[in-house]
């Protein structure tokens, strides 16, 4: 009997390390490629029509601005990697108060893992370099009381406290190594990434070529911002070429961090797009550019290269955006950057396909459905199995 008890221990043992290994093993990216999925929009496909879209694309990285629960539902089983978002104007009272920031992550996360992937929380959107001081000043407070939430949910090493940038936070990016943040932001950027390296999270930047040429078109070769063949640029300093403006971008960021002390911090780009449609004064937002600069981009991500400056971290970058969202303000170009119109057709092809029908795309294979099925059900199974050997053990 000894032997039989001791044998269940160690069984008990390894169930549930495995379990626990289960719960915290997530990773915020897979691969290297990844969309946006806005919903500023009153015409735009339903969550679980999105979420057929997105597995027929085979597009297993997934950004929402927020915590709809409607999304989190309809994500739930479906094997995609969701970051949630927790929009600016709940910076603030995060960052004031602790007991709402664990409420939120206890209904917006914790009531929907593991079923739902959630592996991130992005704090905010652009907040430092934004006009609203208050808000920055927030930011830290907000990154800290959600992060800390985590933990005390024992969800810290499951989802990914994050944060994007605009380029607004730095100053002199051109050429690419010297860039450095911006002083009135430093104060704040820089304590966010000392926290950010505790917490293992990457610099999270919303980088677009397209709004660089919109700013420069007179000094900016259009064929460098859309991946086409182009003499680039030369860096004088590190003596590395760039035949993008996407990689020289970010890698103005790596020297931005570099110099502020964060040598070993990842890149990742979190926002980066094309406009296929624009005002009178938008001229280079056409859907010939959009489909060049995204099929480009596609094709750059699949090589699974990092950048002159960082050869050996392979770039990541989500796409901006899933639709075209009707209801987002500003110029016409802010409503047109989706790969996709609002019915689910293609707004251009890039070797998507448009959004199928129920019974058409539902159709998995007998090893996705497998798959899925082991991925969805291996948790309880396990715990059951646990919780009967507890019991064993006990009578």
């Amino acid at each position: 009997m000894k032997i039989s008890q001791s044998f269940c221990r160690c069984v008990l043992l390894l169930l549930v390390l495995f379990i626990h290994k289960g719960n915290v093993a997530g990773k915020a990216f897979t691969g290297t490629y990844g969309i946006n999925y806005g919903r500023l929009a009153n015409n735009i496909p339903s969550p679980n029509e999105v979420v057929r879209l997105l597995k027929a694309a085979k597009i297993k990285n997934v950004r929402i601005y927020d915590a709809d629960h409607s999304v989190l539902d309809a994500f739930s089983g479906s094997g995609l990697d969701l970051v949630i978002g927790l929009n600016n104007g709940l910076v603030k009272d995060m960052s004031n108060n602790t007991d709402h920031a664990l409420t939120w992550v206890r209904e917006n996360v914790q009531a929907y893992v593991p079923n739902t992937h959630i592996v991130g929380i992005a704090i905010g959107n652009e907040v430092l370099g934004g006009a609203d001081l208050d808000l920055q000043s927030a930011l830290y407070g907000a990154v800290k009381n959600i992060y800390n939430a985590t933990q005390k949910l024992q969800l810290d090493r499951v989802v990914q406290i994050t944060t994007a940038h605009s380029q607004a936070v730095f100053s002199n990016s051109y050429p690419p190594s010297s860039c450095v943040f911006k002083e009135d932001v430093f104060q704040h950027m820089k304590k966010l990434l000392e926290l950010f390296t505790q917490m293992g999270s990457p610099f999270c930047l919303n980088a677009y070529p397209f709004l660089a040429y919109m700013g420069s078109p007179d000094h900016i070769d259009i064929n460098y911002a859309l991946f086409n063949p182009t003499d680039g640029i030369y860096d004088e300093k590190t003596k590395l070429h760039y035949d993008n403006m996407l990689d020289a971008q970010i890698d103005a960021t790596y020297a931005a961090l570099e110099d502020a002390g964060f040598n070993k911090m990842e890149v990742i780009v979190t926002e980066t797009g094309w406009a296929s449609h624009g005002d009178a004064n938008e001229g280079v937002a056409t859907p010939e550019n959009a489909r060049t600069y995204n099929y480009n981009l596609r094709k750059r991500l699949s090589k699974r290269k990092g950048t002159p400056r960082r050869p050996k971290s392979m770039l990541k970058a989500y796409i901006f955006a899933l639709f075209n969202e009707n209801s987002k303000t500003g110029a016409t170009s802010e409503r047109n950057f989706g790969l996709y119109k609002p019915d689910g057709t293609l707004a251009y092809d890039i070797g998507f396909p448009a959004l199928k029908s129920s019974s058409a795309s539902s159709r998995l294979s007998i090893k996705e459905l497998g798959l899925q099925s082991w991925h969805s059900l291996y948790i309880p199974v396990l715990t059951a199995c646990a919780s009967a050997l507890f019991l064993f053990l006990r009578s």
